[in-house]
């Protein structure tokens, strides 16, 4: 394993000053020696010139939130992480690696949920490169394997929850998203480390039932609502009807046995649960007849 180190490096314009000096006391000297006819400094001074021509070399710029990483003959020598202009081994490579913030959003995988139903579901990652030599020597490509991670890591959590609640207090991909991207977070960061990645957010980006089943999930859907403003409906009414009943029974309206009470109940019921207009019937008689 890799860890990041800051890499020597020099001032790139004290240095360009120090080899154009170099370069032209290189080329005055060697005037001189031909002049002189010296066969061996001729030499010494045409291999001068050829040092400093090969320190030309080493010059590289480094832009904000940029990084540069030093390998010299297969050796990790450390990384340039500073803005500015710099000198360093000529005969070393540097690799760039960007340190901006990159968003990437998967493509829309078909997974099973929870319970077996197939979704399609997708999700969009921001993340930064924090450790420049994890990214270059832990993996091969740290860009591809952000986005295989990413899908891997979306795969397990959509199989892992149901798409809807079925039960009260039960965690759900569309009913509870914060939670759910809080999850996706904790777990691409975990399959990431090695690669030098720090994930700044995840959250999914799309959530649907798959085609073939999306029409029965939405009657489904509709059912479950029906059902639900009816059983508001009917503790509505039970209530209503109750509070109608104590209310003649305090004020003394009329006394109703337990047949006719029934019958006022179930009248009432009708009238308050149906969705449907109910048309009233007089009783021009008594109240038994």
């Amino acid at each position: 394993m890799f860890r990041e180190k800051m890499a020597r490096s020099a001032s790139g314009w004290l240095m360009i000053f120090l080899l154009m000096a170099g370069m032209a006391g290189g080329i005055a000297g060697l005037v001189f020696a031909a002049r002189a006819q010296d066969a061996w400094s001729v030499v010494g001074w045409s291999l001068g010139l050829t040092i400093v021509g090969i320190c030309f070399g080493g010059f590289t710029t480094v832009n904000p939130n940029e990084a540069r990483v030093v390998v010299l003959l297969g050796n990790y020598l450390g990384t340039l992480k500073s803005p500015g202009f710099w000198w360093v081994n000529p005969l070393t490579t540097r690799a760039r690696v960007s340190l901006r913030v990159r968003n990437f959003e998967s493509a829309r995988l078909k997974v099973n949920d929870h319970t077996g139903n197939p979704i399609e579901i997708a999700a969009i990652v921001v993340w930064q490169v924090v450790e420049t030599a994890e990214a270059m020597f832990n993996v091969d490509d740290y860009e591809n394997f952000v986005k295989v991670q990413t899908e891997a890591a979306v795969r397990n959590l959509a199989a892992s929850y149901p798409y809807d609640a079925h039960q009260d207090g039960e965690k759900a991909l569309r009913s509870h998203a914060a939670e759910i991207a809080a999850e996706m977070r904790r777990e691409i960061q975990d399959r990431l480390e090695k690669a030098g990645v720090q994930v700044l957010e995840a959250r999914i980006s799309h959530l649907a039932y798959a085609p073939e089943i999306a029409g029965a999930m939405l009657r489904r859907q509709q059912a479950s609502a029906i059902v639900a403003a009816r059983q508001k409906f009917v503790e509505g009414a039970v209530g209503m009807v109750e509070m109608a009943l104590d209310m003649l029974s305090k004020k003394h309206v009329v006394e109703l046995d337990n047949e006719r009470k029934a019958a006022m109940v179930s009248n009432m019921l009708v009238v308050l649960c149906s969705d449907q207009h109910t048309q009233p019937v007089v009783n021009t008689g008594t109240l038994y007849q």
